[in-house]
């Protein structure tokens, strides 16, 4: 999915903008809008809307539309894993494979595809599990020791 940013960065943004409207509602606020979100993030409200989309089908966050409108959590942060919105965000793997199936008469081209996808595997394993550890709210918690 094209949202405007680069896929390194999207995970980045998302997290920001939720830890954003977490602390918001918290300081008695009940909705963000985008160009709120988009000021803590310096970057176009449009790319918070599009993010912002693809989180909410996940469940993670809502939005009102009409007077009012804006963005708000659906859990809580101490409830959303930094794996939940990478989830929500790029469900794919992170690593593919060829488009087009390599040699099989050549050797490398044959075993290529057996061998990396262990290695993939392993290495989606060890990020999923990582980004599980830590929910948003160890992310606010933490942004906030550093401010």
């Amino acid at each position: 999915m094209e949202t405007g940013v680069s896929a390194n960065s999207r995970l980045t943004i998302a997290v920001h903008a939720l830890t954003w409207i977490g602390l918001y509602r918290r300081r008695g606020h009940e909705v963000a809008t985008s160009e709120q979100i988009a000021s803590s993030v310096n970057t176009n409200p449009v790319v918070i809307r599009r993010l912002l989309a693809a989180v909410s089908k996940a469940g993670l966050v809502a939005s009102r539309r009409g007077a009012g409108a804006g963005w708000m959590l659906a859990r809580d942060l101490s409830e959303i894993t930094l794996l939940d919105v990478y989830q929500a965000i790029d469900p794919g793997p992170i690593f593919a494979l060829h488009r087009t199936t390599p040699n099989q008469e050549c050797v490398v081209g044959h075993g290529i595809g057996p061998v990396l996808t262990a290695v993939y595997d392993d290495v989606e394993d060890a990020l999923r599990s990582e980004l599980a550890k830590t929910t948003l709210e160890d992310v606010l918690r933490d942004v906030l020791k550093v401010a």
